[in-house]
């Protein structure tokens, strides 16, 4: 839990802290006029591959989809971070399920729009593998036999099973997915969580007419020493009726 917690408030610091070094560095005019489109950069923050080292390097990325809207989302982000991060292809993107109704059980037609948006990122090599995460052995299953572009890993949330399933391991192994861990919280970012961080940043701003469409983790690694080289957060909203 209160590993949760904490990926929850060092998001909530970065959105604050970028937002704030950002809107101190414009015209207060930008802000009062409200524009549709805000494009939140600190450039020093991001340190971009140099194209020399981009062999030596695993580019690794997890998307978040927060609000209801289209598949497009996968695209966009996946366009965001090859740019920010001044790279032609991601080595991996795992997505995480797509939020859903409460009391809705996850199905295959909730992720397929979001895989088949991944399939056509890997067949114009902007991805070289995609992954899924917190998917049952059925849900694994089902997506695995219905995909054209087969996952090759699957993340699983330890909070919520100390032990690896065994008919899920089985199934992973017969079908060579790799079974990753991971500790998010189910809602690592929420509209009302998003807007508290931008109207402390940004008084000026109307803050509940803005609602975040998605969130992209991304890791740099040099692959011989496994370490990470940078790592962040790419974030989109929009402005309601925009």
């Amino acid at each position: 839990m209160k590993t949760h917690l904490s990926s929850r408030s060092c998001l909530r610091d970065c959105i604050q802290k970028t937002l704030n070094e950002w809107s101190s560095q414009i015209s207060p005019d930008l802000v009062r006029e409200f524009p549709d489109v805000l494009e939140c950069t600190v450039s020093h923050a991001v340190e971009k591959i140099n194209p020399d080292e981009r062999e030596e390097m695993k580019v690794s990325a997890k998307l978040f989809i927060v609000g209801s809207n289209s598949s497009s989302s996968t695209r966009n982000a996946v366009d965001m971070a090859c740019s920010v991060l001044g790279v032609a292809q991601l080595d991996s993107v795992i997505i995480a399920s797509p939020p859903i109704e409460d009391g809705v059980n996850l199905s295959l037609e909730h992720l397929q729009p979001y895989w088949e948006e991944l399939e056509n990122l890997v067949q114009s090599k902007k991805i070289v593998a995609i992954g899924t995460s917190d998917l049952d052995k059925t849900q694994l299953e089902q997506l695995y036999q219905w995909a054209q572009v087969k996952p090759n890993s699957n993340q699983v949330n330890l909070a919520s099973c100390c032990v690896m399933p065994p008919d899920l391991t089985a199934f992973a192994k017969q079908f060579d997915i790799q079974l990753l861990t991971h500790n998010d919280p189910k809602e690592l970012l929420s509209e009302a969580s998003f807007q508290e961080a931008l109207q402390e940043s940004i008084p000026d701003i109307q803050a509940h007419e803005w609602v975040p469409l998605w969130l992209l983790r991304y890791s740099v690694i040099v692959k011989s020493r496994g370490i990470i080289k940078s790592k962040g957060y790419i974030l989109q909203a929009k402005r309601r009726g925009s």
